[in-house]
């Protein structure tokens, strides 16, 4: 009796701990995947434009700028698809490793790329190039690093430790952030030549320590066992997408509900970034500021996912989009004050509201879906809400602002609108917060 009773607890301590490692590395691969996705939505807006589409009106190179940038988000579906398929035949663990490879190579190469005035406009084909590979790798990092935190998760705790892979978004925003504000304060000449090109290039550091921190932790045990479920009662094996084909709805729904999300969060380092410059206010100090902002929310990321585990997913995402939509005409007017301070109230505030539907979003999205093809449900269905929400959201409001004068009522309208759609498509979608994981569908 005294036997089993020591061996329970500890038992229960070392699952505990292998929680808490993997979660910890799925931020930290989190983190390294977007410091390279998202570093290049601030390059976009500071030195692209000037860099490969040199000669044209400003506002036409940014919109082109954008346009490579949406090639990343055209090809992470595609990720989805290629990661989930491999993550729900073989397993989460050997998925992660090879999308961190890939993204932090192609990032790496990005910062080698000639400008315009070397090579012309074979610069720009290569970048897309480029966008097209960090694309697909961060489609296929998301859902993994999403799963193993979830399914190596107490039940009720889910909504948690799922929101510390989202959390590495603003943490890896920081990161880039901070690194492209540093170099900012370089003469824009030096900018323009190398210095944008240095944060690029410390990609390759920081895919060293995500291969370090990766490859000590252990494949998600859930998955393991409906792997040898399946194989005790000699189930023909399955292709997963065909899987999760066979009932659309709930990628059709996952799809929209998330849109407005990633719509959001991309419209603010990359259209309201140089909306703030164009307004007078110092490049560099607009690039601190949403450093600063992004910080702040990661917090609020966290709290978001601990909510919904308490209150469900759908109450906590419905009110953050709800209460964004009532703050983008006041978000536009401190962002177009020209002053430093106002600029990151500004962020702030949006940032911490958008954490209300972002927390939540990575268990809400992976717990539509049975096991053996929920790297691939999960993946591709918040892959597509990237592609409609964030893929082209830059460039098409950048163009609503550059033909209606410069006004930013379309993009006020542009952005609710898309926050309605999702709202509605989220009050479709049935509560998933006590799905049990371990159900084979």
């Amino acid at each position: 009796m005294s036997g089993h009773t020591t061996l329970a607890p500890a038992g229960t301590a070392a699952k505990r701990k292998e929680a808490r490692t993997v979660i910890l590395s799925s931020y930290l691969g989190s983190t390294i995947e977007f410091y390279d996705f998202l570093l290049y939505a601030t390059a976009a807006a500071v030195a692209f434009p000037k860099v490969f589409f040199a000669g044209t009106d400003e506002w036409v190179g940014v919109v082109a700028a954008y346009a490579t940038f949406a090639a990343g988000y055209v090809a992470r579906p595609l990720g989805g698809v290629i990661f989930g398929h491999f993550g729900d035949k073989v397993g989460r663990k050997g998925m992660l490793i090879i999308s961190m490879a890939m993204m932090g190579i192609a990032s790496t190469l990005i910062g080698l790329i000639p400008g315009a005035g070397v090579i012309g406009p074979w610069g720009a084909v290569i970048l897309v190039l480029l966008r097209v590979c960090q694309g697909i790798a961060v489609g296929g990092e998301w859902g993994g690093a999403a799963l193993m935190a979830l399914e190596h998760a107490d039940p009720k705790r889910r909504g948690f430790a799922a929101s510390f892979v989202n959390a590495g978004a603003p943490t890896g925003a920081v990161l880039g952030t901070l690194v492209m504000g540093a170099f900012s304060a370089l003469p824009q000449d030096a900018f323009l030549a190398w210095g944008w090109r240095v944060p690029f290039l410390l990609s390759f550091v920081l895919l060293i320590v995500g291969m370090f921190v990766r490859l000590r932790v252990s494949e998600s045990p859930i998955f393991a066992e409906a792997v040898a479920k399946e194989s005790a009662r000699g189930a023909k094996p399955k292709i997963p997408l065909l899987d999760v084909l066979r009932r659309p709805k709930a990628l059709i729904m996952i799809m929209f509900a998330g849109a407005a999300g990633f719509g959001l969060q991309v419209v603010l380092p990359t259209f309201s970034v140089t909306y703030a410059v164009s307004k007078g206010a110092p490049q560099q100090g607009v690039l601190y500021a949403f450093a600063g902002a992004s910080a702040i929310s990661i917090i609020f990321v966290l709290l978001g996912g601990r909510l919904s585990d308490r209150f469900g997913r759908r109450p906590v995402m419905i009110a953050g989009l709800a209460l964004f939509i009532a703050y983008l005409f006041p978000m536009f007017g401190m962002l177009g004050s020209g002053n430093v301070g106002l600029v990151f109230v500004a962020f702030t505030v949006a940032l911490i509201l958008h954490s209300s539907l972002y927390g939540p979003l990575a268990a809400f999205v992976s717990e539509q879906f049975g096991t053996t093809s929920r790297y691939t449900g999960a993946a591709v269905g918040y892959q597509l809400a990237t592609l409609i929400g964030a893929g082209f959201t830059p460039g098409i409001i950048a163009g609503l602002y550059k033909d209606s004068g410069q006004s930013i009522v379309p993009v006020v309208a542009f952005l609710s609108v898309m926050a309605l759609v999702s709202i509605v498509f989220i009050a479709l979608t049935r509560e998933s917060k006590n799905n049990d994981l371990t159900t084979v569908r």
